[in-house]
């Protein structure tokens, strides 16, 4: 039988297991990639390994979240980031150069290459031919110092696409009515493959943009076969000798097939406060808005905003509306002004923002209170925007600038112009790749020595895992909890993310204000929660920070994948529990493993009973592969590592073989 485009990277990586869907397999990975807000606590995790230098082909530093550097803890974070690229062998790009998602992909994402990245978004070169995985912070140091990325074998899944985009319709509109159709969960466990003849029509920008939101499936990623497309765009990028034909072989056996007629697709919307609760446009238009921003990593290359630079040529912006656009990179910045868009947009009354991801996570721009703001971000979760009784949508840029054109939401086809079409870029080579000064290469390294500032301290580690896990019921949470919500990455938090005590302050008060009081006087407890717990960022902090706090287990009726792992990381156990048993345990009950924990981790054990107020008694269910229980039971990864592969040179760097 053939092979998935998937399988066949997979295979050609696969160092540990067999490719069957379920089963644990370790693959070597190529590159690696990091940002501000994880890459502090990944090279502080590399440092404490003790290795000497970076094992992989590449690995990329960027600095995308706190650029605004509001305070100097955040300009102390990428003065050590710059250090640590230096000292163990990374590139490092500056503030203000962009967003990791777009400037890798403009500078190194390769196809059939492996890259693993701290950032749920990571997968976004997928729409190259790349497999790229988000994954916890302690992941990507592991991987750095030349250990294998272990994951649950994926259900590989068809997305079958035929037809072509009608006028006004977008790669945007793609990924919505996938969202649409399947949710939030649609994707878990599953890598989207895209096939068809429907993906000739669509450029690179457009799969980037669609395999970027796949994340908000959960899917663990995403990816697109390469093509005449894929050859001339990496020709733009003077990398053409990077092209690798990818394709799916005829015989492939998919798990599932989903179809997607392209030619039928209208201008959507998704609606507040999740990504799936996706609409036609037209069923919300004439609602008041208040912002409009354009950009992220999703829709901010420069072939994502030169259709509202068009729509605005002859056009204003509604003056009760406030339009921003937020490139993905310095290099869509500099080519709409060569072209003269960027003074257009400022004669319209557009505001230019540094490219930055600021705004999707709330720092920048937050929106009035009680406002409707329309974003072309990834995701509109309560709250995520900085204020937390938000209304934020998400819509293609098309719908975007019709919104700021007429000051409502608008079906972008009511509007008396012609579509702007799409337009691939040229030139983007000139003055870019190798010359880029905004890029620091290894060798052109300006430090040696790592430099910590006052804010950077050391990684928190857990003991063993004992025989005993116990506590009270500190917080009892619904379904779809996102680590936005366990830890929050807005301006007043995120500057503390190498400072785990006094991030630790900000854990789950989005939920309860009070929850880091009572953590703390309590010393250990647990938490519950319902479906999909841990959905969204790839953040390590949503299990390090309540670690840190006395959590011992997390008990759920379902984990989002990135979480799950990072759960096993920092030495936290994760037991999966039914719908009666959620619905019957009580914040400030007192839960008890009555098993001996640890003997049961090591020896294999499935099932555990947890006894609540010595009065009643369900079951938990431990889902992990053998290594994963090894993790555990050592209190977490990092001790795990260290314990089984020692420190010091390269040489005694982890192989997970």
């Amino acid at each position: 039988m053939g092979q998935t485009i998937t399988e066949k990277i997979l295979d050609d990586h696969l160092v540990d297991g067999e490719l069957e869907t379920g089963e644990e397999i370790g693959i070597d990975v190529d590159q690696v990639l990091t940002q501000d807000t994880t890459g502090t606590m990944v090279w502080l995790q590399f440092e404490a390994l003790e290795m000497d230098e970076v094992q992989t082909e590449l690995a990329a530093q960027y600095c995308d979240h706190q650029t605004y550097q509001f305070d100097f803890k955040n300009t102390d974070d990428h003065r050590f980031l710059r250090s640590a690229a230096g000292t163990y062998g990374a590139y490092f790009s500056r503030p203000g150069n962009g967003i990791c998602h777009q400037v890798h992909k403009e500078n190194f994402a390769a196809p059939g290459k492996t890259l693993l990245g701290s950032d749920s978004h990571t997968p976004t070169p997928g729409g190259l031919g790349q497999l790229a995985i988000g994954a916890g912070g302690l992941d990507i140091a592991v991987a750095m110092g030349g250990g294998a990325y272990y994951v649950e074998m994926p259900e590989v899944v068809n997305v079958h696409l035929t037809g072509e985009l009608p006028e006004w319709a977008t790669a945007k509109d793609v990924i919505l009515k996938l969202l649409q159709d399947l949710t939030v969960k649609g994707g878990v466990d599953k890598v989207l493959e895209y096939t068809g003849p429907g993906v000739e029509s669509l450029s690179i920008p457009e799969r980037t943009t669609i395999t970027n939101m796949g994340t908000e499936l959960g899917a663990t990623s995403s990816i697109f076969p390469t093509d005449e497309q894929t050859r001339e765009w990496l020709e733009e990028f003077d990398r053409e000798d990077e092209f690798v034909d990818l394709s799916a072989d005829d015989d492939a056996a998919y798990a599932d097939t989903i179809e997607v007629d392209l030619s039928e697709l209208e201008p959507l919307i998704s609606k507040p406060s999740m990504p799936d609760n996706v609409v036609p446009v037209s069923e919300v238009a004439g609602e008041e808005v208040s912002q409009v921003i354009v950009g992220s990593c999703t829709n901010g290359a420069y072939e994502d905003i030169l259709p509202a630079a068009k729509m605005l040529e002859s056009e204003n912006v509604n003056p009760k509306t406030e339009m921003i656009v937020a490139p993905g990179s310095k290099q869509a910045s500099e080519m709409l002004a060569r072209e003269g868009w960027t003074a257009e947009m400022m004669a319209a009354g557009v505001n230019f923002s540094e490219a930055t991801c600021g705004a999707c996570i709330g720092i920048g721009h937050v929106p009035a209170s009680d406002s409707v703001s329309l974003r072309t971000f990834n995701r509109n979760f309560e709250g995520r925007s900085g204020i937390e009784d938000d209304s934020v949508f998400l819509c293609s840029p098309e719908v975007a600038a019709a919104a700021a054109i007429t000051g409502e939401i608008t079906d972008p086809r009511e509007l008396d112009m012609e579509a702007p079409g799409f337009e691939m870029g040229e030139g983007y080579s000139a003055g870019y790749g190798a010359d880029d000064p905004d890029i620091i290469a290894p060798d052109q390294s300006v430090d040696d020595d790592l430099i910590k500032g006052p804010n950077i301290g050391d990684v928190p580690l857990k003991e063993e895992l004992g025989s005993d896990v116990a506590g009270e019921t500190l917080l009892k949470m619904g379904d779809n909890i996102t680590t936005d919500h366990i830890t929050p990455a807005n301006a007043e938090a995120l500057k503390f993310r190498s400072n785990i005590p006094k991030y630790a302050d900000f854990t789950l008060t989005r939920i309860d204000s009070s929850f880091p009081d009572r953590a703390r006087e309590a010393e250990r407890g647990v938490l519950v929660a319902g479906e999909n717990y841990g959905q969204g960022s790839s953040r390590e902090h949503a299990a390090l920070c309540p670690m840190f706090l006395g959590v011992e287990a997390v008990l759920a009726q379902s984990f989002a994948r990135i979480h799950h792992a990072n759960l096993f990381n920092f030495g936290l156990v994760p037991l999966e529990i039914d719908e009666d048993t959620y619905e019957r345990i009580e914040q400030g009950d007192d839960v008890e493993i009555v098993d001996d924990v640890e003997a049961g981790v090591r020896d294999g054990q499935e099932e555990f009973t947890v006894r609540v107020n010595d009065d009643w008694e369900a079951t938990g269910t431990l889902d992990a592969s053998e290594r994963e229980r090894e993790i555990l039971a050592a209190g977490g990864k990092l001790s795990w590592t260290k314990e089984r592969y020692g420190g010091g040179s390269s040489d005694a760097a982890p192989a997970d073989d």
